[in-house]
């Protein structure tokens, strides 16, 4: 060796690690064909679809379109919930229906029905079939109620109100003679065709408070004056309606220009003053928006409203005190113990009378609504959204064919006067007993004073 070749092998030997000694490696040719044939494999594999059929199968695909490639349609993501450790699938598409609120017990609703449901199944045919048929898959709502017996004894009168006959000594005599009005019937009627109405609307339908507000209504005649009284039993909601520029010439910013406030009452008179009614204003508002919308129909109403506050008074709930019948009673002309407008009533609760007016007319399905006034003289919690009595133990003792020839401006003192006498043609009050006396609350009144 000479000495160039000499130090070439220091060189090589110079990468060795010291005390190993180099193999020289062996190439078997049945193994470099393998491999070549796997990688040849697994290239071809990966060119192929199948790569994004597992990715779509696993949820990964991606939803961005490929450059020269058909746009992958993107799959719902598919989530896993945990409630009570059962394990729940949800896939994220919005379906093309009402959802309920998350959460949501149909079971518990507000209009207090008992809710009770069972779940049926029938055979059918293929699954491809069935999703697209109607009624394959679907639930029936039905209202099964108790239409409720009118009361017709004095027992279940007093049931309500045990002061009743002390009250009203005569009262259990002319019960016994008296017959159920039809207007109970018509009454019941008009809450079901309401229920029929409004079956798939629950913020439409009846409350079962409000299916159950009347415990009975009675004609009877006392068998000596011959006086008819029509007798009604049931609970007490408020209105507060009404307004009267000679008596009240200022109303609140937020009454004068709510939408949903109504400034007159079915009992009205002539208008005496030259203030103009507070809530003209308002409706002069909402009759330009309505001639700016172009609403034919908005702008005849409010037009004829006006004209109407121009001319006429009305009673006002807050300081008036009247009740409310529904109108397809007050416009019966047929039944001689029918409520019309304006006749005096007795209103009893608990042991005290309070003497009133039919001053207003108001929905078919439902009774036992009172004025403000009224409202808060029985129970001083009482609000627009409060009612003052929930049960069914106040009493409303109509006279009917009873109204003023002439209407008017309203005089308390006169109203418990003409009430009184009423009373007494009845057998009058018992010992002890006497009728409420209004104030007159209105404050020009008082400073007048």
């Amino acid at each position: 060796m000479n000495e160039g070749e000499g130090e070439m092998a220091r060189r090589k030997m110079s990468y060795n690690i010291e005390g190993v000694t180099r193999r020289t490696p062996r190439h078997d040719p049945g193994l470099v064909v393998f491999f070549g044939l796997v990688i040849l494999l697994l290239l071809g594999v990966i060119l192929s679809p199948i790569p994004g059929k597992l990715r779509r199968k696993l949820g990964l695909s991606d939803s961005r379109p490929l450059e020269g490639k058909e746009t992958v349609v993107r799959v719902p993501e598919t989530k896993i919930v945990y409630q009570d450790r059962v394990v729940e699938k949800k896939v994220d598409v919005p379906p093309p229906y009402y959802q309920v609120a998350k959460g949501t017990d149909v079971a518990k609703t507000s209009k207090g029905f008992d809710y009770k449901h069972t779940v049926e199944e029938r055979p059918g045919r293929l699954a491809s079939g069935e999703r697209e048929k109607d009624g394959a898959y679907e639930a029936s709502l039905v209202f099964s109620v108790n239409r409720p017996e009118a009361a017709k004894r004095i027992d279940e009168l007093t049931a309500m109100n045990p002061a009743l006959e002390e009250i009203l000594p005569d009262l259990p005599v002319m019960v016994e003679a008296a017959v159920i009005s039809p207007f109970y019937k018509g009454l019941y009627d008009n809450k079901k065709e309401r229920l029929k109405q409004y079956a798939n609307r629950f913020d439409r339908v009846l409350t079962k408070h409000n299916y159950y507000d009347c415990q009975t209504m009675l004609e009877m005649e006392h068998p000596q004056s011959k006086r008819k009284v029509f007798l009604m039993q049931a609970d007490m909601d408020v209105v507060s309606d009404g307004s009267d520029g000679d008596r009240l010439p200022e109303m609140p910013e937020e009454i004068v220009n709510s939408a949903y406030y109504q400034p007159f009452t079915s009992y009205g008179w002539p208008k005496t003053g030259t203030v103009e009614n507070p809530m003209i204003a308002g409706w002069k508002k909402r009759l330009e928006k309505a001639r700016e919308r172009g609403d034919a129909d908005e702008v005849k109403r409010l037009e004829t409203g006006i004209a109407d506050l121009k001319r006429r008074s009305f009673l006002i709930a807050e300081y008036d005190p009247f009740i409310v019948i529904p109108i397809d009673i007050l416009g019966d002309r047929q039944s001689a113990w029918g409520p019309n407008v304006g006749d005096y009533v007795a209103v009893i609760y608990a042991e005290k009378i309070y003497p009133a007016i039919v001053g207003d007319g108001g929905p078919t399905f439902k009774v036992g609504e009172a004025s403000l006034r009224l409202a808060k003289e029985i129970n001083s919690r009482a609000g627009p959204y409060s009612r003052p009595v929930s049960d069914v133990s106040v009493t409303y003792l109509v006279f009917p064919r009873s109204s003023a020839e002439v209407w008017k401006e309203p005089d308390y003192e006169s109203w418990r006067l003409e009430t009184a006498k009423l009373i007494e043609e009845i057998g009058g009050l018992g010992e002890g007993y006497q009728l409420h006396q209004w104030k007159d609350l209105l404050p020009q009144k008082e400073e007048s004073e």
